[in-house]
């Protein structure tokens, strides 16, 4: 298979990692968990899955446990490891990044609006993880197209990315993600106003029948799909129009964007969902020209990673990081409270 038909232009974030469940037979022998799995996980290594352990990547029965505890039969042991590497080649590039902090476990970036973060079909070059390749040589998995990389964001959303820098840092990290106790908080401008201000989405999430490329949502008791929840609450309306923070609990591919155009408010400028568009109107003069210019200040989807929380991989501290809006968000959202207040 070429690495053109390998790559899923929309991968869910959950395919970064690789997860196992297994039931210990009831005829098995007292074995070191490590043995166990290296026997149970096929091209896997003893320092992988020790280090996966380290990290507390492995349960038994629901609870952590160190490499030498004897699997007995009827144990319900679960992992949860980063994605293997893939055998492709990825050039380091002299990009630009903006690294807004960094220690020997991890970096955090700010991405900008229109940086693809891993090459795939179409984008083999000039994304984000050909610049951190450049910056630092020694990523996990620098041999595949995803060293480091333990979550993603779209390439026309901006903001907060965790990089990690080590295997152990790279496991624990995919630990929390997998946990969903990592804290992503995002803003964004979405079509009209929802008549409730505050709440919370609930669906399964799955590819659209019609367009592969986008997603959409399904009743949560759908055989389809995979859960997706969202938070949300209206900070600012402009009756056509609201600034919304939204707060994931699961991290599937264009969660958000499929979420707010299913309870009928898009991204506004979100050209595959339907925010490329007027979908709510207004009765102020020059309402019609004041959006084509909307459309020009801002045109990527209106949506920005605002902040990232999470347990540091060594030091076990709680990790914070916000970032200021992009020049384009801003000015869009000063240019609605203009619009309205005038």
């Amino acid at each position: 298979m070429s690495i053109d038909q390998e790559i899923d232009p929309i991968e869910s974030e959950d395919d970064l990692f690789e997860h196992f469940n297994f039931v210990v037979d009831k005829g098995q022998q007292l074995l070191r968990i490590d043995k166990y799995l290296l026997l149970k996980i096929a091209n896997s290594s003893r320092s992988k899955i020790q280090t996966g352990i380290e990290a507390g990547a492995v349960k038994v029965n629901d609870q952590q446990v160190k490499s030498n505890y004897k699997v007995k039969p009827f144990d319900e042991i679960s992992v949860s490891f980063s994605t293997p590497p893939r055998d492709n080649e990825v050039i380091a590039e002299n990009i630009p990044i903006n690294i807004v902090y960094e220690d020997s476990d991890l970096m955090i970036i700010n991405k900008e609006p229109g940086m693809v973060v891993h090459p795939a079909h179409g984008n083999w070059t000039g994304t984000l993880v050909n610049g951190l390749l450049y910056y630092c040589q020694n990523l996990p998995g620098n041999t595949n197209i995803r060293p480091g990389l333990v979550h993603r964001i779209d390439k026309d959303t901006s903001g907060l990315l965790v990089i990690a820098k080590s295997e152990f840092a790279m496991t624990y990290l995919a630990k929390q993600f997998f946990d969903h106790s990592i804290e992503r908080t995002y803003y964004a401008i979405i079509w009209g106003v929802p008549k409730v201000a505050k709440g919370t989405l609930r669906g399964n999430i799955t590819r659209h029948p019609k367009d592969r490329k986008i997603m959409y949502m399904l009743p949560e008791e759908s055989e389809e799909g995979k859960l997706a929840i969202t938070h949300y609450e209206v900070i600012e309306s402009f009756g056509f129009c609201s600034f919304v923070k939204f707060n994931l609990e699961t991290g599937r591919t264009h969660q958000i964007r499929a979420h707010a155009q299913s309870m009928g408010h898009p991204l506004v400028s979100d050209s595959s969902y339907g925010g490329d568009k007027i979908r709510f109107m207004s009765t102020r003069t020059n309402f019609k020209q004041f959006v084509d210019n909307m459309f020009k200040v801002c045109p990527r989807q209106a949506l920005h990673a605002y902040s990232l929380g999470f347990e540091h991989p060594t030091t076990h501290e709680w990790m914070q990081f916000e970032s200021q809006f992009p020049e384009d968000f801003d000015n869009l959202l000063n240019k609605l409270r203009k619009f309205t207040n005038d």
